[in-house]
């Protein structure tokens, strides 16, 4: 091959290697399916359709949601996981499918890091730490001086083994050096109905189910579970601020399969910190107890590694382990 010809070889390797892939130049060009691990009506599935329409509008190809549930997310996980690397089928995921179910499960089908190309972290909801009135503390401080004076008296009741109600505790109990006697439930509603019948005396849960209860003086408000003061509370304290270092995040996030081309996942992370910032979003995730945190793909997978690291352990000391 003359020199001229060597040259022009080269630059076409060049160009190619520049231009994204003909399947990401034509994207979104079918359907796309947005998987959530949970039910209908949680905050996971509600962002899901919220993102999902308006991505559907901007893009004009549907965007489906569906509803895979069961085994704490992984059904949906597993099932996205084992998908074409396309950008036509995604999952929304959270703490215990991508952070928690890794140390929880004995054997679970999918790898949250190699398995998954990160997209979008989508919101953060805010916790709160509430007591019943008949228990004593006031304050973060107050409640770790009685634990440590009445060891095992106090229970906190949980949405079950492995969720972040329970972890939250579990972590609070570790942290604290305190020993509080674990109650799980089948769910959020029925522990925060004992709760409310003082058949348990603490719990670690979403904002919104619970300040209404605290408002009523039904529960007492104790602190926020976050890295930093709910906008819906700004003069309750969070716990860390009287046990550095103690956050609780319960997060959801978008997830496409690992080998998903990166074109496709940057538009989709566009996309997703676009709709979040939208003025009708921003007005109603306060009131929701949740936040927003413009992220990166990069972002969210270095954030994963470090929710792994950070409840292995916890899970470990918790003794929760599913077969």
């Amino acid at each position: 091959m003359s020199i001229v010809g060597r040259i022009a070889c080269a630059l076409a390797v060049t160009l190619a290697a520049l231009l994204p892939p003909a399947a990401a130049q034509s994207y979104p060009g079918k359907p796309i399916r947005m998987v959530v691990a949970f039910p209908a009506g949680g905050i996971a599935d509600i962002y899901g359709r919220i993102i999902s329409t308006r991505v559907q509008e901007a893009w004009a190809q549907p965007v489906v949601v569906e509803n895979r549930t069961g085994a704490g997310g992984n059904i949906a996980a597993e099932h996205v996981a084992r998908s074409a690397p396309d950008g036509y089928t995604l999952l929304m995921g959270n703490i215990g499918t991508h952070a928690v179910n890794v140390s929880l499960f004995a054997k679970l089908p999918f790898d949250p890091v190699k398995d998954f190309a990160p997209v979008a972290l989508v919101l953060e909801a805010e916790g709160l730490l509430v007591l019943h009135p008949s228990v004593p503390p006031v304050t973060v401080p107050d409640l770790i001086a009685y634990a440590r004076a009445n060891p095992g008296r106090l229970t906190f009741a949980s949405a079950g083994m492995g969720t972040a109600s329970h972890l939250a505790g579990e972590l609070f109990k570790s942290m604290a050096k305190v020993e509080m006697t674990h109650v799980p439930y089948k769910g959020n509603v029925p522990a925060i109905t004992d709760l409310l019948a003082g058949q348990t005396s603490l719990l670690f849960a979403t904002l919104p189910t619970v300040l209404p209860h605290a408002r009523a003086g039904k529960l007492r408000a104790v602190a926020t579970i976050g890295a930093a003061r709910a906008s819906a509370t700004p003069d309750l304290p969070t716990v860390g601020e009287s046990l550095p270092g103690f956050e609780v995040n319960n997060w959801i996030a978008i997830f496409a399969p690992a080998g998903t081309p990166p074109e496709i996942v940057r538009r989709w992370n566009a996309e997703v910190n676009r709709i979040m910032r939208m003025p009708d979003i921003q007005a109603r995730l306060p009131a929701e107890g949740a936040r927003f945190p413009p992220n990166t793909p990069e972002q969210l997978g270095a954030f994963v590694k470090t929710e792994i690291a950070k409840w292995a352990p916890v899970v470990k000391a918790s003794g929760a382990r599913v077969d």
